[in-house]
């Protein structure tokens, strides 16, 4: 367990700040520009901020934020990510459902219309060449109507 104690600074250890009627510090006007001369700044650290990573400088900030609200951040994440995760499960299975009865239903399907499709085209062929012959030869019977003639 960590211990606190409270370590005044020597200026106020001299003279203690006055509170004012809501306990609120008021400063004196002799020490706006006040700063503390005597204590040393180093110039030199320990700490080698080239090497530190981002997720590093990352990690050490969070103690920055309060429990509460890393365990609600921590609990919205997962939430986002099991979603994200059962979406695309779910969206994978349906477009293997999909691709697979489009293979099993469309190929067949798309088999027979092009049959139909050639039939129709055969028709038509044959229906051009019948009119070229007639045109060719236009008082000879052609030879459906000599069978269906009966003979005399």
């Amino acid at each position: 367990m960590v211990k606190l104690t409270e370590v005044e600074d020597e200026h106020f250890a001299q003279e203690k700040p006055q509170a004012s009627k809501n306990n609120v510090l008021l400063a004196s006007d002799d020490e706006d520009d006040y700063t503390d001369t005597e204590s040393e700044i180093s110039t030199e650290s320990d700490l080698e901020l080239d090497s530190e990573t981002l997720y590093e400088r990352l990690v050490a900030l969070k103690d920055v934020i309060p429990p509460s609200a890393r365990r609600q951040i921590t609990n919205s994440v997962s939430y986002v990510t099991s979603f994200t995760k059962s979406s695309i499960s779910f969206s994978g299975k349906a477009l293997w459902i999909i691709s697979t009865s489009a293979f099993l239903l469309g190929v067949p399907w798309a088999l027979a219309y092009a049959e139909e499709e050639q039939y129709i085209q055969m028709e038509r062929e044959q229906g051009m060449i019948k009119g070229a012959n007639e045109m060719l030869a236009p008082g000879l019977p052609s030879a459906e109507q000599k069978e269906a003639q009966p003979s005399l």
